[in-house]
């Protein structure tokens, strides 16, 4: 049985074919050892948690589907400040599938540790199936591995995938290279369990969005990127914080930009304009900010968040997605793409036209079908 949902622009483009939750789908939690759901991985040693007790939020893959209306999480609502602040409303109509089984695990000790994962059960003689971990943004401050990608994810499996979203540690209380730590304690957890949900551990992408797509970037480029991942689509990345700090400060800055210069010193906990020793501010008479490192310290760990500085032969390919009006805007992916092709990585950087960022290009009609059909060229579901 299908059913027919009411959902909405900002998204219509990726809704079409999506996966939407009737009401009340994930009220009850599974029965435990239902074998409808993943055998529980054993006990996980700190840092890679493995789940315990009772997932946080039950199959979803049995419900009956039903008509319903609902309003889409995705990432076109202004927040205070006039820019994106990662939920959108749209109204489009679409015919959905059943819905995978989708689970919620812990993969650190943190509260902000979690990941959701969305699987579809195969035959036993099925092979595994590839992965892409998804990094949602929201300026490493905020946001959530639910949101708008969830529709996203699950769309994803009926393409052939299996698909976690991972939420990681937020600044200002946490700073970095926080995010990018539990960006891998993630990846690390996806491969370790990876036969829970019939995934193969050898074919992992990471997709992320804003700033996750910085993150996404940092995973396959670390070392040998492609022993991490094998590759990555990004959408909007600041994969260079320190110019989007200067960008920032630019007299004809948008509010985005603003706030993302901002949110870069709350990242690094630091501010790169102020030097060891330094005086107050001549004109205001401003103090360094207390608790803030300076400047000689700032610029090291500035350098460490930008991924152009970690590019190496043998780093993942990249797709790196950026709109003709984006906040973030190209150039952010122009140089990292270069100097991967200097070092004789495939990179692709495509522009949407359009005053939008990150989740936002999913509503244009080709940005799905390009990033799953890149995907699929470097993941081979089926194989």
């Amino acid at each position: 049985m299908r059913k027919v949902l009411v959902c909405g622009a900002a998204f219509a483009a990726t809704c079409l074919a999506a996966v939407a939750v009737p009401v009340g789908a994930h009220a009850a939690p599974p029965v435990p050892g239902a074998s409808s759901g993943p055998s529980a991985p054993p006990a996980g040693e700190p840092g890679t948690a493995a789940p315990s007790g009772e997932p946080q939020t039950g199959d979803s893959g049995s419900q009956s589907p039903s008509a319903s209306a609902t309003t889409l999480p995705g990432n076109g609502r202004p927040g205070a400040d006039g820019e994106p602040d990662g939920t959108a409303t749209a109204r489009a109509v679409m015919v959905t599938p059943q819905l995978p089984k989708f689970r919620t695990y812990a993969y650190g000790k943190d509260a902000a540790q979690k990941i959701d994962a969305y699987w579809r059960q195969d035959a036993r003689q099925a092979g595994p199936r590839p992965v892409v971990l998804i990094l949602h943004g929201g300026y490493w401050l905020q946001g959530d591995k639910g949101g708008g990608w969830k529709y996203f994810a699950r769309r994803l499996t009926e393409e052939g995938f299996v698909v976690l979203s991972a939420n990681y540690r937020l600044s200002p209380k946490a700073h970095w290279p926080a995010q990018r730590d539990d960006s891998l304690a993630a990846l690390a957890f996806i491969k370790k369990y990876a036969r829970v949900w019939n995934a193969d551990p050898a074919r992992v992408a990471v997709v992320g969005s804003s700033a996750g797509g910085q993150l996404a970037t940092q995973l396959g480029t670390l070392g040998t990127g492609t022993r991490q991942v094998r590759g990555v689509v990004a959408l909007s990345p600041p994969n260079n914080p320190y110019l989007a700090y200067q960008d920032g400060a630019k007299p004809g800055a948008t509010p985005g930009q603003r706030k993302l210069r901002r949110a870069v010193v709350d990242l690094m906990n630091c501010e790169p304009g102020v030097t060891v020793g330094a005086e107050p501010d001549p004109e205001t008479g401003a103090e360094p900010e207390p608790g803030t490192v300076t400047g000689e310290v700032c610029l090291p760990l500035l350098d460490d968040a930008s991924t152009v500085t970690h590019v190496s032969p043998g780093d993942a390919p990249m797709l790196l997605m950026h709109a003709t009006g984006d906040f973030v805007p190209v150039t952010q992916s122009t140089g990292l793409a270069a100097a991967l092709r200097a070092a004789g990585v495939q990179a692709t950087v495509k522009t949407v036209e359009g005053h939008m960022h990150a989740t936002d290009m999913l509503s244009d009609e080709q940005t799905y079908p390009t990033i799953v059909g890149w995907l699929k060229g470097h993941l081979k579901p089926g194989e």
